[in-house]
């Protein structure tokens, strides 16, 4: 069995999956091919979808701006990716089409493995910086983990409203302006960027100013292009810790490829070899 899986969104064209799922195949022994599938916002979305559907796809993933979009476009979604409210990963099972969301549990897992203290302390304060679909996956996964304090800052109140209300009881959560974020950033013990902001060609935008971080804190930011955002760059310079997005990149793909194929392949060397990609090596 040969097995067809790609990637919708857009832009997608200088995406780093079809590198990622070609090595994942070959660990496993399996034969297969990972496409681009970019949408235009122009493009009827409906239309392409379908057309994906029918190509005898047995899975694909989705990204911005899509992550929502494609909710009601398949057959059912699996209880995490409901609660989240969008899906980046499609599996073709049975002829029906299940909609996953794999982000949360791929930055969790990048996460620990690099700052496995953090999670010996469930009750220190997260800063979730962004409101949209990666965000939504990040804070649910979180609050599973049993992470007691999470606020949001962002442009837009209501959607950090929507997934603050997906927390539980026991994750308590502020939604607050990115001005306030900036202004209280020291009492956040890890403060997490989820937006595109700073990503390329736009390296030298940063979304709030990091005066007042403690040092002591663990900054994390979901950007990977370039793998040394500026926010992570001014982060550093202040003494803090800091976490790279490719690590959520290629955890989230390594659950989605079990989904479609069941086998959880080694990464081995993969994280090192993505980043020299990234880093031009």
């Amino acid at each position: 069995m040969a097995y067809k899986l790609g990637l919708i969104g857009y832009p997608v064209k200088h995406s780093l999956s079809p590198w990622i799922h070609q090595q994942f195949l070959t660990k496993a022994g399996l034969a297969g091919e990972y496409s681009i599938e970019e949408i235009a916002p122009n493009d009827s979305f409906k239309q392409e979808v379908e057309r994906i559907k029918s190509s005898q796809f047995d899975g694909f993933n989705v990204t911005v701006p899509y992550k929502k979009q494609i909710i009601p476009y398949l057959d059912h979604l699996d209880k995490q990716a409901q609660a989240i409210g969008a899906v980046n990963t499609v599996v073709r099972q049975n002829k029906k089409w299940i909609g996953y969301n794999t982000d949360g549990a791929g930055y969790i897992t990048g996460l620990k493995h690099y700052y496995p203290s953090i999670f010996a302390n469930k009750q220190c304060s997260i800063l979730l910086i962004g409101a949209g679909g990666a965000a939504r996956g990040i804070f649910h996964s979180l609050a599973a983990a049993g992470f007691t304090r999470i606020d949001i800052a962002n442009r837009t109140r209501s959607s950090a409203e929507n997934i603050a209300a997906s927390g539980g009881r026991k994750t308590k959560t502020s939604i607050i302006t990115l001005k306030d974020a900036a202004y209280h950033l020291s009492y956040y013990d890890l403060i997490i960027q989820t937006t595109n902001v700073g990503m390329r060609p736009n390296v030298r935008d940063t979304v709030i100013s990091l005066e007042h971080m403690s040092k002591d804190a663990i900054v994390s930011d979901i950007v990977y292009q370039p793998i040394e955002t500026e926010f992570l760059h001014q982060a550093g310079k202040k003494g803090a810790s800091v976490h790279y997005g490719h690590t959520m990149l290629l955890y989230q793909a390594q659950y989605a490829f079990e989904l479609w194929t069941s086998k959880k392949v080694p990464l081995d060397d993969m994280e090192q070899q993505l980043q020299n990609i990234l880093e031009g090596r």
